[in-house]
């Protein structure tokens, strides 16, 4: 690729480095199928099925399955995006090595957290295409524009892989980025309206879930299925998850010029 072809399409060189990712995929899809795929299908059974026979009136006079499916949509998008974001960038400072031969190359750090940003929201979207299809199979999608769940979770995949990303560029030892789950991922999930409203909450947790980019996705995504208007508003979801984004990114690159740029 010649430096003019680059300066006139900037995003090619950040392709290469996905479609990088995307080759390594092709070897390893079949490992990741439970995780990502059959294992948020047997917790709709479990819950949404299994617990929801026991809820009567449902939430909010919604089946549960249905309240639950949207949670789960945005949870397992959470759960996918760090899963990716964590190990495997620590894995490329510290073990393979990875990100120090792209940064060998003519590719830019931006390039290099580009396309691999680029990599992870392209797991989540085909993990969450794949749950709305097991979903809306068992009826719990309750309006067509469950679509946009897509491109929520996108921009909640970017929201938290970004931040994410500087994370696991910035810590010494594997350790921390089980802490992250620990003490962020798991809390999030359990306390962001995922398996019930926010609301039933005391008000101090309920202020922190409202500060979790996990809860607007969350919110938009139940408002999307069910055809509902959110609890916030949709430009108040997108700006704060955009937040998240852009401060996320600016933290990325910062971290990995720092590890790449001598």
């Amino acid at each position: 690729m010649s430096a003019a072809g680059s300066t006139r399409f900037p995003w090619v060189p950040a392709y290469a480095v996905f479609e990088h990712y995307l080759v390594g995929l092709r070897r390893t899809w079949r490992a990741g199928v439970f995780s990502s795929f059959l294992l948020p299908v047997l917790t709709v059974l479990g819950f949404g099925l299994g617990v929801g026979a026991y809820i009567d009136q449902g939430v909010g006079g919604v089946r549960y399955l249905d309240w639950l499916v949207p949670g789960l949509i945005a949870s397992t998008a959470l759960q996918v995006t760090v899963g990716d974001s964590t190990w495997p960038v620590f894995s490329n400072f510290q073990w393979v090595k990875t990100y120090f031969a792209q940064g060998a190359s003519p590719l830019r750090v931006g390039d290099i957290v580009a396309g691999h940003l680029a990599f992870v929201l392209f797991r989540v979207l085909t993990t969450i295409a794949a749950f709305l299809l097991v979903t809306g199979l068992f009826g719990a999608l309750r309006s067509p524009w469950a679509v946009v769940t897509l491109p929520v979770v996108a921009l909640l995949g970017l929201a938290v892989a970004a931040p994410t990303f500087a994370y696991a560029a910035s810590v010494s030892t594997d350790s921390w980025l089980a802490m992250l789950f620990r003490f962020a991922v798991i809390p999030m999930t359990l306390f962001a309206g995922v398996f019930f409203p926010v609301e039933s909450l005391p008000d101090a947790l309920r202020w922190l879930a409202y500060v979790t980019p996990l809860w607007h996705a969350v919110d938009l995504c139940r408002a999307a299925t069910l055809g509902v208007a959110p609890q916030w508003s949709v430009a108040g979801h997108l700006l704060y998850l955009a937040a998240w984004a852009v401060a996320g990114w600016l933290l990325a690159v910062r971290a990995f010029r720092r590890k790449l740029v001598v």
